[in-house]
């Protein structure tokens, strides 16, 4: 009789092995699977994050006006556009005002930039309605131009972080509250800019 309970006690032993060795490894296994089997398609943010490059100094000439300052240490968005400025560029030029102004208190972290590609002056109404936006022209701004176009610059709003790396594009005809969620959650969890 001692040999049966022998093996039992055996038994519930290799039971107790294999049940350990299987909860140690099932954390192991199951990362395996969610990283090289199952991607969610989703992800948090709307806009499409683009490796971090860095964006070369803004280039301001003796006698511009321009205050460039504005953008230091901020988070930029960025439109690039005719000065003619069409229908699309006047509707993302709107977006750019809007989103800047729902963040609140926070709004002074955002600045916006007009990238001017052509040497048409854009209309000063146009201007007035979006005071405190940076008109910049490509000679300006040759470094930044080369990452855009790449990117189909002219479709897109890009976004600028406060230490001057080019990260962020959102789509063409952009989700207004998908950005603007983006740009909070960008806000919140950032602690320069």
């Amino acid at each position: 009789m001692p040999s049966s309970s022998t093996d039992s006690s055996r038994n519930r032993g290799r039971r107790s092995l294999i049940i350990l060795a299987l909860v140690c490894v099932a954390p192991l296994v199951a990362s395996y699977l969610f990283y090289y089997v199952w991607r969610p398609e989703g992800s948090r943010n709307y806009g499409e994050l683009i490796p971090p490059a860095p964006v070369p100094e803004v280039a301001s000439p003796p006698d511009d006006d321009l205050q460039l300052g504005a953008l230091k240490g901020k988070w930029v968005m960025v439109v690039v556009d005719q000065g003619a400025c069409p229908e699309a560029c006047r509707e993302r030029l709107w977006l750019l005002r809007q989103l800047r102004l729902t963040q609140g208190k926070e709004m002074d972290r955002v600045a916006r930039a007009w990238v001017v590609i052509d040497e048409v002056p854009p209309d000063p109404a146009l201007l007035a309605e979006h005071e405190g936006m940076v008109l910049l022209k490509p000679g300006q701004v040759r470094g930044l131009m080369g990452l855009l176009e790449a990117r189909d610059a002219r479709d897109h709003i890009f976004l600028v972080d406060p230490l001057g790396n080019l990260m962020m594009r959102f789509p063409a005809n952009p989700d207004p509250n998908r950005m603007k969620k983006d740009l909070i959650h960008l806000l919140k969890v950032s602690r320069i800019g």
